[in-house]
């Protein structure tokens, strides 16, 4: 039934927990699992307040860390990655950078995905709730096509 299942990933206990829901569904469906992480784009430095090559100083020294950053998660997601080969489930990995959200949906829309199995965190009640309403399960659940599965990480 599912073709392609998309798991965004943390490096999170959580998102092991999304990842083995995920292979447990392509054992049986015969899926191929997209692993996907995301690095989160640094906020831009305040130019107004800065000289040009202060700028382009803090410009390389993002990029430098982003780099590393990228090469650290690819390491860690490959573990991952062997862990579905382990069950004989054809996968890969994507590390990208940008904004969580967008990165999903561009996935999804460009890979065909047929099922997005993702961690979710756990509901507030009260005025703790209203600060999730720009979460990146929400945004998801909103604005893609294909079924999503969230796991309750948290769930006890």
């Amino acid at each position: 039934m599912y073709k392609k299942i998309l798991v965004p990933h943390a490096g999170t206990p959580a998102g092991d927990l999304a990842l083995k829901h995920a292979i447990h569904i392509a054992k049986s469906s015969s899926s191929e699992i997209i692993l996907l992480h995301i690095i989160e784009d640094f906020p831009h430095a305040p130019v107004f307040s800065l000289h040009a090559s202060q700028i382009a100083k803090i410009k390389r020294e993002f990029a430098k860390i982003t780099k590393e950053m990228k090469t650290a998660m690819e390491k860690e997601m490959t573990k991952r990655v062997e862990m579905c080969q382990k069950n004989e489930i054809k996968s890969h990995l994507k590390v990208v950078t940008g904004l969580a959200a967008e990165e999903i949906l561009k996935i999804v829309k460009n890979q065909k995905i047929d099922l997005i199995v993702m961690a979710k965190r756990r509901k507030l009640k009260g005025i703790k709730g209203l600060l999730t309403l720009g979460s990146v399960s929400r945004k998801i659940v909103e604005n893609t096509s294909c079924p999503v599965l969230m796991i309750d990480a948290e769930k006890k």
